[in-house]
């Protein structure tokens, strides 16, 4: 598939999506938000794709904010339109993805490119990035569930002032503060997101897809995670990776797992 905005590649199991809007320091638009989920639903769909890697392109910005041309004369309802809209189609859609998502944030990463940064399953950074969530400045506040995930990840206080001030953090700062997994050179980055992804994906992708939907229902309104991690526990027992899982232990050697 060919995409406008963003650029998507398979290769040894890792789909890398690139943003590839560096005129616009990778700013998030309708088109690129569209193209982005079609390209995250394909990878997930792909039995050959092990594991995601998101990073935009250049050396400055991974995603430097939402395109505010889009919406600057927006009113009250076609606001929370885009807003109930871009989380289904892309925030939300990327945190419950079964396949493993690490966003490489190789710069910039403000208002939607940090939100989007921190619906990945976990972030690393280069030396050189900068985030925050800057939408107050603006007279309005994150709307792809930054004021969600921003205190789930940092703790509410911290999530608070950064909101609150619009102010950026640095990539040490943002690994202090639990934002992001590791800090690495801005020439380290993507060699150290796929030496990640390597161990991963030496482990069976049908746990990992449990893990994930077990760990989501941890922060869902409503929902007992330990009954869900319960029945998912259960339901491994009935795969033919636990098959191969226990039984490679057994047998003193290396698991090779058929992903089922």
């Amino acid at each position: 598939m060919s995409y406008n905005n963003i650029l998507s590649e398979v290769t040894n199991g890792i789909a890398t999506i690139t943003i590839n809007r560096p005129k616009k320091l990778n700013a998030l638009n309708k088109e690129t938000i569209q193209e982005l989920h079609q390209a995250f639903d394909a990878a997930d769909k792909d039995p050959n794709t092990k594991l995601i890697i998101l990073t935009g392109s250049g050396e400055k910005a991974f995603v430097a904010g939402a395109d505010i041309s889009e919406f600057a004369d927006f009113n009250v309802g076609q606001g929370q339109e885009l807003a109930a809209k871009g989380q289904e189609l892309l925030f939300d859609f990327v945190a419950n993805l079964g396949t493993p998502v690490i966003a490489a944030i190789n710069g910039f990463a403000l208002g939607g490119g940090l939100e989007l940064a921190m619906a990945a399953h976990f972030r690393i950074a280069s030396d050189n990035a900068k985030m925050g969530l800057p939408e107050t400045s603006l007279g309005v506040i994150p709307g792809y569930g930054g004021t969600q995930r921003l205190p789930q990840l940092i703790g509410k206080g911290r999530a608070m002032e950064l909101v609150m001030t619009a102010g950026m953090i640095n990539a040490e700062t943002a690994l202090n503060y639990g934002l992001v997994n590791h800090v690495t050179t801005l020439d380290d980055l993507m060699p150290f997101a796929e030496k990640l992804a390597g161990k991963i994906m030496r482990n069976s992708s049908v746990a990992i897809r449990s893990a994930i939907k077990a760990i989501n229902a941890n922060y869902e309104v409503g929902v007992n995670g330990f009954d869900v991690e319960i029945k998912a526990f259960g339901a491994c027992f009935g795969t033919e990776d636990f098959t191969e899982g226990t039984t490679a232990f057994l047998e003193k050697r290396k698991a090779d797992f058929p992903g089922k």
